[in-house]
């Protein structure tokens, strides 16, 4: 996108605060203006005191130069409050808008995006864009209004020495756009710079257990600095473009003003204009530049902040998942179809499911097992249209799942999984939460009840409004998972996916967990994907799948005696006692 669609997108944002952005234009208007009557006061000042010896100019004056200044303050003051309340506010919309599109993204997108880089946009970026959005808007309107306001009062003191002070602005404007192109470039790998090292600290310190108990804190210390080391670089490149800008300006403004110093001299020699008017022009003229100044250098935040506008809205302009389903399920059964149902991971040559037909009755429970990479997540995520198929249909109560609403598909599907999600909130909050944060505390109880969970939240310090840390983080694994079941208990949907959810827990939380899951799967069509095939052998059907096909489907006792793959994993596992095999595929 070039640079003029991206600015004009970017204001479009700038529209909701018009009313506060026209305050600050007005504001700014009123500052500008004081900047030429400050050498247009000069002029009768230096006239009318020290030549004429004025006495009303003499009493007047004082109080003209004070009241100037104090206009000044206050107008200065209206305009950098209200044009930064519209930049954070535009902040807050894109960030937003981002995380509006974040959680409306395909489960593929994550795959294929770190989530530091993630991070850093909706941060980082999103803080840059700013710059460009309020910030440079407002340098240029005043600055520029100031820089008007001074010309109109040099051309009206001398318009020829004015015209020889113009002669700067064409290598003034070569400068500003050969600087500008490197500006963007190097703002750009700047910004992925950011992210890299986002990334680095995030997995730093959501893994530092792991960066301990293997001593690998020297070996993240240096990924740490290699990604800081490398984001310093690109910002000292900028610093470079930016700060040769600037004195390349000055010293084109140096020259002019150095060549019409000497004309207004000789002006001045010869009787062609006033002390007042000499001086008027001279500070004028020297007051020009720190406008210019600031022109100049804002093209600086202006490139920062369009890169990052670029990195902002190529995650908002991203697909969000398809919906396309316009049914609404009623009462639900639960019965499950896959049919012919073929995937493939982008950018991967082999299918991770290949012609899978299965049928799960309502009510039934299904065990799905087989070696790692199998296709058996792959093959429940299909189910709540986390990816779509490849080839063949999806079906609950006879409907494929594409013309079912996907809110409402996955209002019926609940989900228990091995890597337990919990928020850093209160346990009632993790067991209400999304579409049933607003059930009682009585109903939260009685599910906690049902997941056996009640028993250890009954003696937090605060039960139930107890906070739990991120990611849970203080409690076990095994309450965690309990806090997880009970959340599906309390949504109370007829279809449930268990994920693994009894693995690498102790006897006793397996024990507990293993009631709340025989609780859950009354009267409820389950997909349970087995870690320990000793925890499966109740299922109603066990299916076994292996290099994304269907190898097998049976009974415990009909597979043990078919002596195929089911028989191998279990005597593998019986044999060492291991809970490695049929790990998730």
């Amino acid at each position: 996108m070039d640079s003029r669609r991206l600015y004009f997108r970017l204001l479009e944002y700038l529209a909701p605060y018009w009313k506060a952005f026209l305050v600050s234009v007005l504001a700014m208007a009123v500052a500008a203006a004081t900047e030429p009557a400050l050498p247009a006061l000069l002029q009768p000042m230096l006239d009318g005191t020290f030549v004429k010896r004025d006495p009303a100019w003499l009493e007047l004056m004082p109080f003209l130069i004070v009241g100037l200044f104090v206009i000044r303050g206050i107008a200065t003051y209206v305009a950098t409050y209200a044009s930064n309340w519209v930049g954070n506010k535009v902040v807050l919309d894109l960030r937003a808008a981002m995380f509006q599109k974040l959680v409306a993204l395909p489960a593929g997108y994550f795959g294929d995006q770190s989530s530091g880089v993630l991070i850093s946009r909706v941060t980082f970026d999103a803080a840059q864009v700013t710059q460009a959005a309020s910030g440079v808007v407002t340098v240029l309107f005043k600055d520029c209004l100031t820089i008007l306001g001074l010309l109109g009062w040099l051309f009206y003191l001398d318009w020829k020495l004015t015209l020889i002070a113009l002669l700067m602005a064409p290598p003034i404007m070569l400068i500003i756009r050969s600087v500008s192109r490197r500006l963007r470039s190097t703002s750009r790998d700047a910004q992925e710079a950011m992210g890299e090292m986002t990334q680095v600290l995030q997995e730093a310190i959501e893994g530092h257990k792991v960066v301990k108990v293997f001593g690998g804190q020297d070996y993240e210390i240096q990924r740490f600095t290699e990604t800081a080391n490398r984001a310093r670089r690109h910002v000292m490149k900028q610093v470079a473009a930016a700060a040769a800008n600037v004195p390349f300006v000055q010293l084109v403004a140096a020259l002019a003003l150095a060549f019409i110093v000497a004309l207004a001299t000789r002006q001045g020699a010869s009787d062609q204009t006033t002390v007042g008017g000499f001086v008027s022009f001279i500070v004028a003229m020297l007051m020009l530049t720190a406008p210019l100044k600031r022109l100049t250098g804002i093209n600086e935040y202006l490139q920062k902040g369009l890169a990052a506008a670029e990195s902002v809205f190529s995650l908002l302009d991203q697909q969000a998942e398809a919906d396309d389903g316009t049914a609404e399920l009623g009462p639900t059964r639960g019965e499950v179809r896959f049919e012919g149902v073929t995937f493939h991971y982008p950018q991967t040559a082999r299918p991770a499911l290949l012609g899978v037909d299965l049928t799960v009755a309502s009510g039934q429970t299904v065990a799905l097992v087989g070696p790692s990479g199998s296709g058996k997540t792959t093959l429940v995520n299909l189910l709540p249209a986390f990816y779509r198929p490849t080839q063949g249909r999806v079906l609950l109560d006879g409907r494929d799942i594409r013309s079912i609403r996907l809110a409402d598909l996955r209002s019926r599907i609940a989900l228990v999984s091995q890597e337990v999600v919990l928020f850093n909130d209160t346990v009632a909050a993790n067991i209400a939460y999304g579409a049933a944060r607003g059930a009682s505390e009585a109903d939260i109880i009685a599910a906690a009840q049902a997941a056996h969970a009640w028993e250890f939240i009954s003696r937090m310090p605060e039960g139930l409004n107890t906070r739990v840390g991120e990611h849970g983080v203080k409690l076990s694994g095994g309450q965690r998972q309990r806090i997880a079941i009970a959340r599906t208990l309390l949504k109370n949907a007829p279809v449930v996916i268990l994920d693994e959810a009894t693995s690498a827990l102790d006897s006793e939380s397996e024990r507990h967990i293993q009631a709340a899951l025989e609780t859950l799967m009354k009267g409820r069509t389950t997909l349970v994907i087995a870690h320990r095939l000793s925890t499966v052998e109740r299922a109603d059907r066990i299916v076994v799948l292996d290099q994304g096909r269907i190898a097998e489907s049976g009974s415990h006792s009909e597979l043990l005696a078919l002596n195929g793959l089911y028989a191998h994993l279990y005597r593998i596992q019986f044999r060492d006692g291991s809970t490695a095999a049929g790990s998730s595929g």
